[in-house]
Parts: C-alpha cells; structure tokens; sequence
C-alpha cells in the first residue's frame, strides 16, 4: 500500500485535491484491493476553500505518517488591491516550502495539479525540468520557475519523479495516468470506468 498525501491550503481550487484524492481513493477497491491509503495535511485547518467548502485536514505539517506520494494542489490569484490568495500566496509560505522539500526528498512520486506547479517551481524542484500548469497561469508560472520548460499545451508532463498537470480537471487526468504507471492501465481504466469518467489517455 501507498501512502498518498494531498496538501491543503485556504482558497484551494475544490476539484484539484478532490479530484485525485477520488482517483487514489477509488483505484483498485472493485476488485478487493486497496493499493492506496490517501489523507490531507494542512499547516492548520479548518482550510476555507474556493466557493465556501470548508474542510478538516487529517494531519497537520509536522505530525503525519510518510508520503509515498504528494500531490500539491492549486488554486488562487491576486486580489485586486494586490494581495495574493491561495498557491500565488502559499508559494511564498517558508512553512509550505520546507515540508515539500522535506516530504518530496523521500517520496517516491511528487504530483501537482494546476498552479500548484507555482509552489514545486518556488521549492526549486522544477529547475531543468519540463512542467505544465493552467492555461491562464503561464505567465505567472515563468516568474514562479524562470529555470523550467513550460508546455501549456500538455495535459501532464512526466519528469519521472515529478509530475505535473494542466488546470483543474487535468488532475484526474494525470492521477488516472499515475494509477496506471504504478498498477497497470486496466487498473486505471476500471478506476475511470467506475468513476463513470471520459478522461485522456
């Protein structure tokens, strides 16, 4: 079994961190198994999501069993007077930094979904690598990882460990993929299947 751990912040984008926690959560239970154990941690909680969805982290920062697998999830921009919400401002949160790169030296894969690519780029793990994030974020993506390749145009990018995903819906693309790198496509097949999803392969 693998340990998945899902950051969460205030103003996280819903279907980035619901949507793979979905796809772990799901995968391989019809036939009996349960490849993957999934939680949140949060720096402190409640977490306030985008549209008024509150939600109670399993686990805070420093107190939680080891990540197999990290998924940073994105969500935020800048407010009109200037202040940033969500990942724009999370990616400048030394508390949020530390734990990726203290939690991503010793997982196995590191995910991010949306602009949550900000916060991989900000902990200086995408320098030299190729990374995708929301259509509308790619400006914002070069000044968050100026030492990255950027492919807007890609659903997912693999980088081996790290991989990273377009906007949103994207994420239960790239985890569908991730399920099918770690378990076998029809394992990942059958997770879309009952999920009842038409996802891109």
């Amino acid at each position: 079994m693998r340990t998945v751990v899902i950051l969460l912040f205030d103003e996280i984008e819903v279907l980035d961190f619901a949507g793979p926690f979905e796809v772990f959560g799901v995968a391989g239970k019809r036939s009996g198994d349960a490849p993957f154990q999934v939680f949140t941690v949060a720096e402190r909680g409640p977490i306030y999501a985008r549209n008024g969805l509150v939600i109670s982290p399993t686990y805070l920062l420093n107190d939680h069993p080891k990540a197999d697998i990290v998924v940073v999830p994105g969500g935020g921009g800048i407010h009109p007077g200037g202040t940033p919400y969500g990942s724009r401002r999370e990616m400048n949160n030394p508390a949020v930094l530390n734990w990726v790169r203290r939690t991503t030296n010793t997982a196995e894969l590191v995910l991010s979904v949306c602009t949550g690519s900000f916060i991989l780029g900000k902990a200086g793990l995408l320098d030299g690598l190729a990374a995708t994030t929301h259509f509308m974020a790619v400006d914002g993506m070069r000044q968050a990882a100026p030492n990255t390749e950027l492919r807007p145009s890609e659903r997912w990018v693999d980088n081996g460990k790290i991989i990273t995903s377009a906007g949103i819906s994207a994420g239960i693309d790239m985890s569908l993929y991730v399920v099918g790198k770690l378990l076998g496509k029809p394992v990942a097949d059958e997770t879309a299947r009952y999920m009842q999803y038409d996802y891109w392969v």
